[in-house]
């Protein structure tokens, strides 16, 4: 997304007033509808708002103005500026706002009863807590545990529905996983010879140690006097 310049409609306010860019380009520039911008030249929108000059504030060259003007479908170039810029955060807790904090113990209660498959890392991600508090409301060990009731978090407004389900997705395919790697080769004795032998199902067959017993024997003698 590009970079907006500094209170956008305080911006379309003076372009609209200071200089000749036609909607598009103020509307795009200053991340707003076409629309918007022409109820600010109509006046019926930013109205007592104060415009604010691009170039004083060193966002525009007055020469990237002065191209824009002259060419109708050109589009503004924020000059760039040595100053470091705000980094979005995207990942982490979120801030929750005081009223709802006290409610953080209920969610985590909802959760640990209702999906028991969530771990712990899981639901402080989701609600903006810690593993240490998460672990206080299992176990009942949490300073207002007799007050604490399971609600949905989704309905005291600390996560989103998706937020929720995403999390409970890959909860489950992680216990998926585990239980299909955990499938082992199973071993079973063999009743005659009492030693362990691999499960057919891995497609082995083991041959019992006394299947030499099962042949005839040979009578020595009579071989000598059939010869003789």
């Amino acid at each position: 997304m590009a970079a907006l310049p500094l209170m956008p409609k305080a911006t379309a306010v003076w372009m609209v007033d200071k200089t000749t860019l036609n909607f598009d380009q103020i509307a795009e520039f200053c991340g707003l509808h076409k629309l918007e911008v022409q109820a600010i030249a109509d006046g019926e929108v930013a109205v007592g708002i104060n415009g604010l000059d691009p170039v004083f504030s060193g966002q525009l060259t007055p020469e990237e103005i002065k191209r824009c003007e002259n060419d109708p479908r050109a589009r503004l170039k924020m000059t760039k500026s040595d100053l470091p810029q705000p980094v979005s955060r995207t990942k982490g807790a979120r801030y929750t706002p005081v009223s709802k904090r006290g409610e953080k113990p209920d969610a985590i209660a909802y959760l640990v009863k209702n999906h028991p498959e969530l771990l712990d890392a899981q639901i402080a991600r989701l609600l903006g807590t810690t593993k240490e508090t998460i672990a206080k409301v299992r176990d009942r060990s949490h300073w207002n545990a007799s007050n604490i009731k399971p609600q949905n978090p989704v309905l005291l407004g600390l996560c989103k529905p998706a937020d929720l389900e995403a999390a409970i997705k890959r909860a489950t395919r992680r216990i998926a996983r585990e239980q299909g790697t955990g499938k082992g080769k199973s071993k079973k004795v063999a009743p005659e010879t009492g030693v362990a032998e691999e499960s057919a199902e891995e497609g082995f067959v083991s041959t019992p140690s006394n299947a030499q017993d099962d042949q005839p024997e040979i009578d020595h003698d009579a071989m000598v006097r059939s010869l003789g």
